[in-house]
Formats: structure tokens, sequence, C-alpha cells
């Protein structure tokens, strides 16, 4: 039986891509993957996270689906996030998926429901809160979504200079907003501009 797990990272962050990540094992091989040190990404260092990912591919197949700053600017993020699912789940047709809940749990069977009907077949479909930390396999989509997110911001800060996390919480992050505002520097490709952090600074820009 083919078990996948999918998690994302970068969800709430004004920065850079949402990264779906897959992972996908054959049953009975959970136990390889606690013996590489997996759980759940966020309770891992970025150095362990790295180490596990080069070693993920010797247990399963790991996957995953960039949603661009420019697609959540024009778009609806659950229903780009779903449609990234969607064709991780109809690319490796697994018995089994298991993912973090998506939205608030009370929306937890509706969604299901969606996903179900979109990619047909005989899958169960298992989706909760805390995923990533249950079960391995959601952990191992969890380093592989994280991992690869990291990358890509490493690489727009060797060109755009350190902005901190992307989230918008981060005061570094808010900063280099700030500076570019304040600069009148174009908004870079991969800054999300919708959200209620740049609006903030443009209108603060607007009005100094």
């Amino acid at each position: 039986m083919k078990i996948l797990g999918i998690d994302e990272a970068g969800r709430g962050c004004v920065l850079g891509a949402l990264v779906v990540g897959a992972y996908l094992i054959e049953a009975g091989q959970e136990a390889r993957l606690k013996a590489l040190g997996v759980n759940d990404s966020k309770k891992l260092s970025k150095k362990k996270r790295e180490t596990i990912r080069a070693q993920l591919g010797s247990v399963g197949t790991a996957d995953e689906r960039l949603i661009s700053a420019h697609a959540i600017d024009g778009g609806n993020l659950n229903t780009l996030e779903e449609t990234a699912i969607i064709d991780l789940v109809r690319t490796h047709r697994p018995d089994r998926v298991i993912l973090d809940a998506l939205g608030h749990p009370s929306t937890i069977p509706r969604t299901i429901e969606r996903l179900r009907e979109a990619v047909g077949g005989d899958i169960d479909w298992q989706m909760m809160p805390k995923a990533d930390a249950l079960f391995v396999v959601v952990g191992a989509a969890s380093i592989v979504a994280k991992t690869t997110r990291d990358g890509r911001l490493l690489e727009q800060q060797e060109s755009w200079g350190a902005f901190g996390s992307g989230y918008p919480s981060d005061p570094k992050t808010r900063a280099w907003l700030q500076a570019l505002a304040r600069d009148g520097v174009p908004w870079p490709p991969f800054v999300r501009t919708r959200w209620g952090t740049v609006r903030d600074i443009e209108a603060q820009q607007g009005n100094s």
C-alpha cells in the first residue's frame, strides 16, 4: 500500500512562494523515517532538516508544487493549495493520503469531500491538525516543503539582500519592505502585494 503525506510551508508569509510538499512511501517504511529523525519540520533545526532531506530519497519519493506570489496575489489561496494537492495525488496515485489540516478543523469534512471528488478513485483520505507531528510521512512532507522554500528564499536574498524569514511578524522583513517603499523600488516578483502588511506600508509611505 502506498501512502502519500502532504504538508505546506509559507502559507502565512508575505514573501515567497507557498510550497506544498509531498512524500510517498510504501506502508511499513515509517520506522526507517523515524530512524532518520523525521519530525515536524518546525521542531528541527535548519541543519537537521537539510541532513534529513538529503536522505529521504533512500526511503521514498519527495515532490512539491510551488505557488508563486503572483499566483497568490491573483487567486484564492485555499483554492490554489487544493489544486496543488490534487495534482500531487493524481501524479502519485497513492492508496492513502494523509494531510495536515487546511483551515479550521470544522472545515475538514467538506475539504476532504472536494478533494476526493476531484481526484476520484478509491483513495483513503485523512486530514487532521498537527498531522506533521503525528505521522512521520507528513513530517517528511513538511521537511520537503520547508527546505524547498528556504532554498528559494536564500536565492532571492542573494539578489535582494537579507530580508529575514519573510513572515509579517519578522521585524527584519518589515524593515526591508519599508526600505524598498521609501526608496521607490518596485516590489520584487516574490512579494505578495495583496497582503495587508504590504498595503499598510504603501499607505504609510503615501502619507509620509
